[in-house]
C-alpha cells in the first residue's frame, strides 16, 4: 500500500502539492482563523480536601474564598498608615472590589489587620478571585487591577502585584530556533540545499495544517493556552526527522542507481513504513495520558498526537511529491541557493537574538533570499546558477560510524559496562524526585508578581504568598470550638499568623492561615500533612484544609499516583507493538528497558540541576525548588515516544539485514552504521528544539525545554550508539528468538518494506 501511494504522489506531483496540501493549509487556516481557537484551562482537582474546601464555599455562595489567591502589596518610606498613602490605597481596594468575583480583604479592616509588617513599612491586601473565568479572562483581570493601580500616585508609594495572575508567561522563539538549528544541521549532513530543504519544507507544511487543525480542536475539547506551542515543539521535531530519514533513504537508492521514482517508492516503502510505525508508538505515547484523568492534560495529549499524525501524513504524502520534483539534483547546489539560504538564516538569527520583530525578520530574510534566487535567472546572474561542487559519495566501509559499528561489535561488553554505568549515574538523583510547584521567586525578577513576591518575604515572611483555607461544617464547632481551633492552627510552629474564625453561614466556619516557609519548599508541603493528620484531628472537630499551597500539595499526589498507571500503560503497549513488528521477545524487552533509561537520566538531571541547584545559576533557574507537578508526566509521553522512534528506525534496519543475511553480528553492525549518522542529525535537531525553550525566563519553561533534550541526547548517543548494539551484540541470533506458538497467534506487520538497501 505505501508503494502504490508513494508512486501515485511521485506521479501526480502536482495534483498532490497543488490540489490536496496547498488547499489544505490555507483552508483549515482560513476556517480556524475565521472561527476562532478557545483554549482555556477549567482547573478541577481530583477527589481531596482541596475541594472539599471550594464546594463548601462554593455552596454558601462564597465564590471568592474559594478562589484563586492574589495579594496588592505596597510600601512607603513614610509608613503604609501614612493618611495620603492610606486614602489612596483604600480608594483602589474599593475599586478592586466592584469587580465581579474578586473579593479584596484591607490591610485597614479588623480582618486584614495581621497584613501590616511589624518589621518594615510593608502592608498588603488579600485578594481572592473566583475561578469561574478563561485563561484570556485572568490576564484581562490582571491589566485591569494593575491599571487601576496605575491611577494612585503619592509620593514615595511603591505597589506591586502578587499572584499567578499577575505573572507574565512568555514562550521563547523555539519553534524558529529549531528550524535555524535543523537547516545548520542537514546543511551539514548532506552538503546540499536541495536535501535540506524538502524535510525542512515538509514539516513546515505539516506545522501549518497541524496548528490550524488544533486551534479548531481547541473547540471542542479543553486544551490549555499552551497547546499549540506543545504541538508545534512535538511536531516540528518528528516531521523533520521522519522526512530526514526517508529523504536519506531516498539518496541512498539514488546511489545505488536507481531512477528517481523508484527510489522514492523504496524509501517509502522501507523507512516510510517506520515512520508509520515510529509516529504510532509516539502517538500511543502521548495518548496514554489520557488515563490521569484531567481535561486539560488530555486536551495536550489530543493535540501532540494530532500533530504527530499530520507529519507522518505529510511524510509519506507530500514529501514523495517534493521527491518529484526534485529528482536526481538533490545532491546539487546552486550558489545562488547556498547565498539566498545564508542570508535566511543570518537575518532570522540577529531578529531573535536582538529582540526585533520576529515577523518582520522573517519577511526581510525571505525577501532577500527570493531576490537572490530571482537574480540568479537574470542575464548578468548567470554564474549564481552554476552548481557548487557536491560532496563525493563516500563508501560505507570508509566512514566513522562504519568504524564505531566494528568497534562496538569487538568490545560489546565495555560498551554494555560502560554505557550503563553513565546512565545509571544520570539517572541516581530520581530517587529524590519531589513533585510540586515552584512559586513566584522563581520569576524574573523584572517582573511585578516577583516584585512583590520579595516584598512579602522581606516584610513578613515567604509563606504570605500562599495562603491555607481551612474549613469546618462540624455541626459541634461553636464560637468557643472555632477560637480551639484557631489557637491549634497558631501553635504549629510552621505557621505565621492565622485569621480568626470566621462564620461563613450557619454550621460553616472558615479560617486563613500563613505558613512561615514559601510555598514551593518541602516544610510547607508538611505542614499541610500535620495539621490534617495531627494538629486538626487533635482538636476534636473535623476541619478540612484548602488554600492555594494545599491545592498544589493535592494535585502533585494526584499526578505522581496518576504517572505509575501512565508508565504500566505505555510499556505494555508498546511491548506488544514491538514484539508484533520485530517477532521477537528479547527486543521489545531491551527496547522498553532502554527507553526507561533515557526517561530516568532526564529525571535524574533536571533533579540535580532544579531541585538541588547544582549549576543552576549558569541556567539562569533561580533558587531549588520542586520539580513542576505536571513535567514528570509530559516528560515520560513525548521523551518514551522519541526515544521508540530511534529504536524503531535502528532496529528496523538491523532487522532488515538480519532477513537479509541471517548474520546477526553483520546485522547489528551494518544496521548501525547505515543510520548512524542520520540518527545523530536527527536527535541534534530535536536538542536544538527543546534546548530552545531554556533561552526563556519561565522555570517550568526552562525545566521541560533541558529534560527533553537531555532525553533525547543521551538516548540518540550512548542508548542507540553504545548499549543496543552492544546487546544485540552479546545476545546474538537469541535477539530474533520467540515462542512458534506465539509467532503464529500474533498478526503480521512488516515494517522493514520489501525492498532492501542493495535492490
Amino acid at each position: 500500500m505505501l508503494a502504490r501511494l508513494a508512486r501515485f504522489s511521485f506521479r501526480r506531483r502536482w495534483l498532490v502539492l497543488l490540489a490536496i496540501w496547498l488547499p489544505l493549509l490555507v483552508v483549515a487556516n482560513a476556517v480556524s482563523g475565521a472561527v476562532g481557537s478557545d483554549y482555556h484551562t477549567s482547573f478541577t482537582l481530583p477527589e481531596s480536601q482541596s475541594k472539599d474546601v471550594q464546594d463548601v464555599l462554593e455552596s454558601a455562595g462564597n465564590r471568592e474564598d474559594s478562589g484563586i489567591p492574589a495579594q496588592i502589596v505596597f510600601t512607603a518610606p513614610q509608613g503604609t498608615n501614612d493618611p495620603a498613602v492610606k486614602t489612596a490605597m483604600e480608594a483602589l481596594f474599593a475599586e478592586i472590589a466592584k469587580i465581579p468575583g474578586v473579593a479584596v480583604t484591607s490591610p485597614y479592616s479588623p480582618e486584614g489587620q495581621g497584613f501590616n509588617s511589624a518589621k518594615q513599612p510593608i502592608s498588603f491586601a488579600q485578594l481572592s478571585i473566583s475561578t469561574d473565568r478563561t485563561e484570556a479572562q485572568f490576564r484581562d483581570l490582571g491589566k485591569q487591577i494593575r491599571k487601576l493601580g496605575a491611577s494612585v500616585s503619592v509620593p514615595g508609594l511603591q505597589v506591586q502585584y502578587g499572584g499567578d495572575v499577575f505573572a507574565e508567561f512568555e514562550f521563547p522563539e523555539s519553534e524558529l530556533l529549531g528550524v535555524l538549528a535543523a537547516i545548520l544541521i542537514l546543511l551539514v549532513a548532506f552538503g546540499s540545499v536541495l536535501a535540506m530543504g524538502l524535510p525542512i519544507g515538509t514539516a513546515l507544511f505539516g506545522l501549518g495544517v497541524s496548528l490550524a487543525g488544533v486551534a479548531l480542536i481547541s473547540r471542542l475539547h479543553e486544551m490549555a493556552s499552551f497547546s499549540p506551542q506543545m504541538a508545534a515543539m512535538i511536531g516540528l521535531g518528528v516531521g523533520i526527522d521522519y522526512a530526514l530519514f526517508i529523504v536519506t533513504r531516498y539518496r541512498e537508492h539514488l546511489h545505488l542507481g536507481q531512477s528517481p521514482e523508484d527510489a522514492a517508492v523504496a524509501a517509502v516503502d522501507t523507512s516510510g513504513r517506520a515512520v508509520i510505525f515510529a509516529g504510532l508508538t509516539v502517538m500511543i505515547s502521548l495518548l496514554g495520558l489520557m488515563v490521569v484523568g484531567i481535561a486539560f492534560v488530555r486536551g495536550l495529549a489530543i493535540a501532540g498526537a494530532f500533530a504527530v499524525l499530520v507529519m507522518m501524513l505529510a511524510a509519506v504524502t507530500l514529501l514523495p511529491a517534493l521527491l518529484g520534483f526534485v529528482g536526481k539534483r538533490i545532491d546539487n547546489t546552486s550558489r545562488a541557493a547556498a547565498i539566498g539560504t545564508a542570508v535566511f538564516v543570518v537575518l532570522a538569527l540577529i531578529g531573535v537574538f536582538t529582540g526585533l520583530n520576529i515577523g518582520l525578520a522573517l519577511g526581510a530574510a525571505l525577501a532577500v533570499a527570493v531576490l537572490v534566487m530571482v537574480v540568479s535567472f537574470l542575464p548578468f546572474g548567470r554564474s549564481l546558477r552554476t552548481p557548487l561542487p557536491h560532496r563525493q559519495v563516500v563508501s560505507r566501509e570508509r566512514t566513522f560510524w562504519y568504524r564505531w559499528s566494528r568497534f562496538v561489535q569487538h568490545r560489546p561488553w565495555v560498551g554494555l559496562i560502560a554505557g550503563g554505568l553513565i546512565m545509571v549515574f544520570l539517572a541516581l538523583p530520581v530517587f529524590s524526585l519531589r513533585m510540586g510547584f515552584s512559586d513566584n521567586g522563581n520569576l524574573p525578577e523584572k517582573q511585578t508578581a516577583r516584585k512583590a513576591y520579595d516584598l512579602l518575604t522581606e516584610g513578613f515572611g515567604p509563606g504570605f504568598s500562599g495562603p491555607l483555607v481551612m474549613v469546618s461544617t462540624d455541626p459541634t464547632v461553636d464560637q468557643a470550638a472555632a477560637e480551639q481551633i484557631t489557637a491549634a492552627i497558631a501553635a504549629d510552629a510552621g505557621v505565621g499568623l492565622v485569621n480568626p474564625a470566621i462564620p461563613v453561614k450557619a454550621g460553616t466556619w472558615m479560617w486563613q492561615a500563613f505558613p512561615k516557609m514559601a510555598p514551593q519548599d518541602k516544610a510547607a508541603t508538611d505542614l499541610v500533612h500535620r495539621l490534617r493528620s495531627t494538629v486538626l484531628p487533635g482538636t476534636g472537630h473535623h476541619v478540612s484544609v484548602g488554600g492555594s499551597t494545599a491545592i498544589t500539595v493535592d494535585f502533585s499526589t494526584y499526578l505522581a499516583n496518576r504517572l505509575v498507571w501512565l508508565i504500566a500503560a505505555v510499556l505494555v503497549v508498546s511491548f506488544v507493538l514491538l514484539m508484533i513488528v520485530f517477532r521477537s521477545l528479547l527486543v521489545p524487552l531491551k527496547a522498553v528497558a532502554m527507553n526507561l533509561l533515557s526517561v530516568g537520566a532526564a529525571y535524574g538531571v533536571i533533579v540535580a540541576i532544579f531541585q538541588w541547584g547544582w549549576g543552576a545559576g549558569v541556567l539562569g533557574v533561580g533558587k531549588p525548588g520542586p520539580i513542576e507537578a505536571w513535567i514528570p508526566m509530559m516528560l515520560f509521553a513525548i521523551t518514551f515516544g522519541l526515544s521508540m522512534d530511534y529504536e524503531v528506525f535502528l532496529l528496523s534496519r538491523m532487522k532488515e539485514e538480519y532477513d537479509r543475511t541471517g548474520d546477526n553480528a553483520t546485522a547489528v553492525a551494518d544496521g548501525l552504521a547505515v543510520t548512524a549518522r542520520v540518527i545523530t542529525a536527527a536527535a541534534l535537531i530535536m536538542v536544538c528544539v527543546f534546548a530552545a525553550f531554556v533561552l526563556g525566563d519561565n522555570r517550568q519553561l526552562k525545566l521541560f525545554g533541558l529534560g527533553l533534550a537531555i532525553a533525547v541526547f543521551v538516548d540518540a548517543t550512548i542508548v542507540r550508539m553504545v548499549l543496543v548494539p552492544s546487546t544485540m551484540e552479546l545476545l546474538g541470533a537469541r535477539n530474533w528468538w520467540i515462542p512458534k506458538w506465539l509467532d503464529r497467534i500474533l498478526p503480521r506487520v512488516n515494517v522493514e518494506g520489501n525492498r532492501g538497501s542493495n535492490e
